[in-house]
């Protein structure tokens, strides 16, 4: 089991990574006092990086509208930041000529895995992604675990890759997801590195599309409500905080500030 966050050292955070579903969230509503939370962070020094399910049309919207540096979006398929210029800087996962044959091809099997399983439909906010695509189980429709199963089953038989939110089956072709889009960012953007025991960073999340980022963080922290499907993770966070959803990333934001050190962000050696 993951220990408790209150065990947790977290004098040397600098970059927070979070989840936004059941994360940030909470009953599917991004509150204002969790807004607060962020702008704390904000305030106290921290760079602050989204990392979610939801499409590039939500990362535009939440990097000019959120006290965010950065959003990587459709599981690490696109990534949105701001330049020391104050401009958006974007990056992908996969050139365009690739991403062009894997959409196309994408949008088939989605579509075949739709016919397949009766009452499986996209999410409504399919149509603003660029790189995946996301059949909705637990947000607008209500699909059991057997059907749920049959899904995963019939799109990874045809070669895609297939990550589970707490809202949507989101759907790609590629070997990338959330992590390596991270260790990208945080090289491209600040000049780190993220090593093993790297207290620099902190990475919360509560869905099994969060295991990579679990298994790869030394301070990674699940919010409670990752122990729904803490059975069902194969990297599992190191702490757990005492709130569920957008409580628990307050609990989180509250700790950091009252332990870290100011410190200068600096490029690893």
């Amino acid at each position: 089991m993951p220990k408790p966050l209150s065990s947790a050292d977290l004098s040397r955070v600098e970059v927070v990574l979070t989840d936004v579903d059941g994360t940030l969230t909470t009953s599917n509503r991004l509150e204002g006092r969790t807004v607060r939370a962020l702008e704390r962070l904000k305030e106290n020094g921290l760079k602050l990086v989204l990392v979610t399910g939801r499409p590039a049309g939500w990362a535009d919207c939440w990097l000019r509208t959120l006290p965010v540096d950065a959003v990587i979006a459709e599981n690490g398929g696109v990534c949105l930041a701001w330049s020391r210029r104050g401009r958006f800087r974007k990056m992908y996962a996969q050139p365009a000529a690739q991403r062009g044959r894997n959409r196309k091809r994408l949008v088939r099997e989605v579509q075949a895995a739709l016919k397949r399983v009766p009452g499986s439909k996209l999410s409504t906010d399919s149509p603003y992604t660029e790189v995946n695509i996301a059949i909705d189980y637990n947000e607008e429709a209500k699909l059991g675990p057997t059907a749920v199963r049959a899904l995963e089953s019939f799109l990874r038989g045809r070669g895609v890759t297939i990550a589970r939110s707490s809202v949507h089956l989101n759907c790609w072709i590629g070997r990338f997801n959330k992590l390596s889009m991270a260790r990208r960012l945080l090289r491209a953007q600040w000049g780190l590195r993220l090593g093993k025991d790297e207290p620099r960073f902190v990475y919360s999340g509560d869905s099994l599309n969060d295991a990579p980022m679990f298994g790869a963080f030394a301070l990674s922290v699940g919010v409670a409500n990752v122990c729904d499907v803490l059975s069902e993770l194969d990297q599992r966070p190191s702490f757990i905080t005492a709130g569920r959803e957008g409580r628990g990333f307050e609990e989180l934001a509250a700790a950091i500030i009252a332990q870290r050190k100011t410190q200068p962000l600096r490029a690893a050696p």
